[in-house]
């Protein structure tokens, strides 16, 4: 029997059907629409097997320009933008029905040396100090989360003294020692409860009956290489919510405190008065 994990890494390996086009696919299990980490890790998926082994991707910027339809395949079409001797450009354009729904940017650089400096990892308890969430759309998630504090729609308070809302995250099983797929995983994990950290400021839930809400644009960087099957911190703030939009900014570490991830997330977030 496949595991949520086996059924992600399908749902990432892309049919190509054309020189520059590939073709993917939904789980039948999500809501009316399709779950924005997912359209971003398969377009990554997209660009990255345009672009030579040897050039890891180094960042991506991502607009969510219309709700995806999980009843019909998403294609990815791919722009080869530049090939140069550093780095490489690629343009995703993922579409249904006709229309574009969604539209990535990424940036793969050849690893060269250079300067080095980068920030001290937040204090928190060892991942496996702290009990994994009881809710179902946890305990089907292809990767494993524990939530330094409350974790997402439980009641209680805010952990004490800190806006930020730290989660331990790792795919829940073997990895094979694919670079790409790991950036690819790491995106979709992303996008799972960053916007939780705009809701924590207000004391709100998206289960509360009057809060909704929905991703508008994601941008990465990828500092340095990592394992998504190992425990990563993810640490995310909300810096400023203002027009019914909330920014939210993610910065993810191994156990050992290098920081590998930076994540930045616009989204849509609304209330009913």
């Amino acid at each position: 029997m496949s595991t949520p994990l086996d059924n992600l890494i399908d749902l990432l390996d892309l049919e190509e059907i054309e020189a520059n086009i590939f073709r993917g696919r939904s789980p039948s299990d999500w809501r009316q629409r399709v779950f924005g980490g997912q359209v971003a890790g398969q377009a990554l998926v997209a660009a990255g097997r345009t672009v030579p082994a040897d050039r890891p991707v180094h960042s991506l910027h991502a607009y969510f320009i219309r709700p995806g339809d999980p009843s019909v395949p998403i294609v990815y079409t791919v722009d080869r933008v530049r090939d140069g001797r550093s780095f490489t450009t690629r343009r995703v354009s993922a579409i249904q029905h006709g229309k574009t729904i969604f539209t990535l940017s990424a940036s793969f650089h050849h690893p060269e040396p250079g300067v080095q400096h980068a920030v001290a990892m937040p204090a928190a308890p060892p991942a496996d100090e702290l009990s994994p969430p009881e809710h179902e759309f946890f305990t089907a998630n292809p990767f494993d989360l524990r939530f330094v504090g409350p974790a997402r729609d439980a009641p209680g308070p805010r952990v004490a003294g800190t806006e930020h809302n730290l989660v331990w995250l790792r795919a829940k099983g073997d990895l094979p020692d694919d670079p790409l797929l790991h950036v690819c995983l790491m995106t979709f994990a992303s996008d799972l409860t960053l916007l939780d950290s705009v809701l924590r400021r207000h004391n709100l839930s998206w289960s509360d009956g009057q809060t909704s809400g929905a991703s508008l644009d994601h941008a990465m960087w990828f500092h340095r290489p990592f394992r998504a099957d190992h425990w990563l911190l993810y640490d995310q703030e909300s810096p400023i919510a203002a027009g019914a939009r909330g920014l939210a900014r993610g910065q993810v570490f191994t156990e050992a405190g290098d920081l590998v991830v930076s994540v930045v997330q616009e989204g849509l977030v609304r209330t009913a008065t």
